[in-house]
């Protein structure tokens, strides 16, 4: 895999995990910050999944 194509899964990662922090903080801005690095990881946690399953065929390990 070239540095091109990973700077592109690192960057949809970082989408992923930035729109979840920003609807957490939109909704309440009160909450620790602790919370928030949960919900990007959460964020994050189902694209990693999909990507390392050998059985997932559209993207991943799985992929052609």
């Amino acid at each position: 895999m070239d540095k091109k194509k990973l700077q592109a899964i690192a960057m949809t990662y970082l989408r992923a995990g930035a729109a979840a922090i920003a609807a957490l903080y939109l909704a309440d801005p009160n909450r620790p910050l602790k919370e928030y690095l949960a919900a990007g990881i959460a964020a994050i946690a189902g694209p990693i999944l999909k990507a390392i399953d050998p059985k997932a065929t559209e993207f991943g390990r799985g992929a052609k």
